[in-house]
């Protein structure tokens, strides 16, 4: 049997491994040949692990001799964002600030995919502390999509999704703080989901403990839901951690979609969308009317854009933890990050706790909204992937909108935690992906993976390859 390992799916090879089809060594090696071939183009990776990979993939590959059992992701090549820690690693977060960093421990998502038999390709590049929505650093430069190179991968997990889009790895780990996984994806063609706040731990201390999470992107739907499983779980280091049992979110690929109760959104109230990209996610949306679910147009899901609570929150965050920073050596920055980071610092106490005790109020409304909805659906973003270097599409450049407010459709579920997921929904006339978002209630990933996986099987988009050679 011949794979191509460049585009194979995560659990096409774990059972070819497992059947001694074809080694794990061979896995990883062909991954970072391919690695090789496109990162020249993409600019991709901050650090590149082989050695790490094929220490890993060596250690499968024993176990697959002597048959002994083997791990849920043993012998599959992965990358991992660059703000997670991997001990002994560079870690830089995109920033001049941090570019000699290196972890001092494993993050626990990082712990789990090493057990589990993961062999870590690399580092991906990220925007400067993930403080953007596009894919560019002041220490790594533009990362760049591969459907069209002179377009930006989108952000913050931009080399995560370009090398996945390339078919570099399978899969991979990456974060979200305001849509950080799915803007990205949306901009690439691959499924991406952000699980329940807490879901996957966190630690160390994120700069944005309430917003940020965890999630898996893959190029197609049960390959997250394979990685997030093995990624999710109780953790004491992390406070908000979730306890309850880890969900078996590839039995809730199985299930079909029938009957859920779905509400399709266009603006969400407010949002300023390309009518080709809301054309687009409206037909997919509309689709699952014949995957047996009952759809309905719901107009206007929050009173106003609750980007200023964002806002105020995630950028006050990041902004004392780098005050230091700002104050010495603000030079290192990305100019865009050093105005959203000191606008931030510059509100008072009064403002933010308003701002606090309106985000309870946001989450409040989203809780009695998904007392009548199973799943809300709306464009992951407003535009398909616009140029690189810039920080707002030009669509919106003339509009008050800043590095993150243009993506009106993603922050919102930062901050109200809930389970959040892009799927590839079509392409533009200029064969660009376009997103379709799904989210689901607190807790409930499974309707996510139970409603991605029926559309996938009715729209199959992963046979679609970017042309990057």
């Amino acid at each position: 049997m011949v794979i191509d390992v460049a585009y194979a799916g995560a659990l096409e090879l774990k059972k070819a491994i497992a059947k001694r089809k074809i080694s794990p060594v061979e896995v990883v090696e062909a991954s970072l040949d391919r690695l090789a071939a496109v990162e020249p183009r993409l600019n991709s990776f901050v650090t590149i692990t082989a050695e790490i990979a094929l220490a890993a993939a060596r250690a499968a590959e024993a176990k697959v001799m002597k048959r002994k059992k083997l791990g849920p992701l043993e012998g599959l090549p992965i990358s991992v964002k660059d703000v997670i820690p991997v001990k002994g690693i560079k870690l830089t977060t995109g920033s001049r600030a941090m570019a000699d960093n290196i972890a001092a421990i494993d993050a626990p998502v990082v712990e789990r995919i090493k057990a589990a038999g993961a062999c870590i390709v690399g580092k991906t590049t990220a925007s400067e502390f993930g403080c953007k929505a596009v894919g560019d650093s002041p220490l790594t430069g533009a990362t760049r999509n591969p459907w069209n190179l002179a377009k930006t991968s989108g952000g913050s997990s931009a080399g995560a999704v370009a090398s996945v889009a390339a078919g570099v790895t399978p899969f991979a780990v990456a974060t979200d703080g305001g849509g950080s996984i799915r803007i990205p994806c949306a901009l690439t063609g691959l499924f991406g989901i952000k699980a329940q706040f807490a879901r996957v731990p966190m630690y160390p201390v994120s700069a944005a403990p309430t917003l940020a999470h965890a999630g898996a992107l893959a190029r197609t739907v049960r390959d997250a839901a394979l990685l997030l499983a093995v990624e999710a779980g109780h953790d004491r280091r992390d406070p908000f951690s979730v306890v309850e049992k880890v969900p078996d979110f590839l039995a809730a690929c199985d299930q079909g979609a029938k009957g859920m109760r779905i509400a399709w959104s266009p603006t969400l109230g407010y949002a300023k969308a390309d009518p080709e990209v809301v054309a687009i996610a409206e037909k997919a949306a509309r689709s699952f009317a014949d995957l047996g679910c009952h759809v309905e147009q719901v107009d206007k899901v929050f009173d106003q854009d609750p980007v200023d609570l964002f806002s105020s929150e995630f950028y006050a965050g990041i902004g004392t933890r780098l005050k230091p920073v700002l104050e010495k050596s603000r030079e290192l920055l990305d100019p865009a990050v050093v105005q959203i980071l000191s606008q931030a610092l510059n509100q008072s106490l009064e403002q933010y706790y308003a701002n606090v005790f309106r985000r309870y109020e946001l989450r409040e409304k989203a809780r009695q909204f998904f007392e009548t909805y199973d799943l809300l659906l709306s464009p992951t973003l407003p535009v398909a992937a616009f140029d690189v270097n810039l920080n707002v599409p030009p669509m919106l450049a003339a509009s008050d909108r800043n590095v993150v407010s243009w993506v009106y459709y993603t922050y919102p579920f930062n901050l109200t935690g809930q389970p959040a997921a892009s799927v590839p929904a079509g392409f533009t006339k200029d064969k660009l992906p376009v997103g379709l978002q799904l989210v689901a209630r607190i807790n409930r990933e499974v309707d996510i993976f139970r409603a991605a996986a029926a559309f996938e099987e009715a729209r199959p988009w992963a046979h679609k390859r970017p042309p990057i050679k």
